[in-house]
């Protein structure tokens, strides 16, 4: 199968998750700030999930630029991602709702882990492709080590969401501020692979 349509549903399945999600922001019935300030919590439910998105969708993008053919394998963890993230627009939902609730945050954390895992489990499935590109298996094994960073974190926000609410938000938020830069990585090695 040619990667392009891979990329195009993919693309796709992100654009309809972040309008989804946009969505649970209602319109206020009144014109007054306090009844604007009063959805802070939607809001940056909804902020956090579309800069998650954002970050996936970057990541999602390099890796597959270097992918030549889609196999069974790739198209299917693929998908599992893609279902991990299509759960955000409910979970942010709940969480922005309940803000600071310990089941929404709970739950909110563990999917932002089950994302992780899925887009491990899309990078294990694209690695067997690079058999001679040394520099581009080092690449992705950077990006693993701060996926299993990240990963650690939301399990840690899941289990202090119990506690401390307020810290299980401030965990939720670390993992996005170190992946908001997308990681070039991927990229640089694809490009001084094929000078070679």
């Amino acid at each position: 199968m040619n990667k392009t349509r891979l990329e195009a549903f993919s693309d796709g399945v992100l654009a309809i998750i972040i309008t989804i999600m946009v969505l649970e922001l209602k319109v206020p019935h009144e014109t007054s700030i306090k009844a604007l300030l009063i959805l802070w919590p939607v809001f940056f439910s909804y902020l956090i999930s579309f800069i998650y998105v954002g970050i996936y969708w970057g990541n999602h993008h390099h890796l597959l630029h270097t992918v030549h053919h889609v196999n069974g394998k790739i198209i299917w963890a693929n998908m599992g991602l893609l279902f991990c993230l299509s759960l955000l627009p409910f979970t942010s939902a709940w969480m922005g709702e309940n803000i600071p609730e310990k089941i929404p945050l709970m739950l909110y954390s563990i999917n932002l882990a089950v994302c992780a895992v899925a887009f491990y489990f899309l990078q294990m499935c694209v690695l067997p492709q690079y058999k001679t590109t040394s520099k581009l298996i080092d690449a992705v094994k950077k990006q693993k080590t701060k996926g299993m960073i990240s990963l650690g974190i939301y399990i840690a926000a899941a289990v202090v969401s119990f506690i401390m609410p307020w810290l299980s938000i401030i965990l939720i938020i670390i993992p996005a501020i170190l992946w908001v830069i997308p990681d070039k990585n991927i990229e640089e090695a694809f490009v001084e692979e094929h000078k070679e």
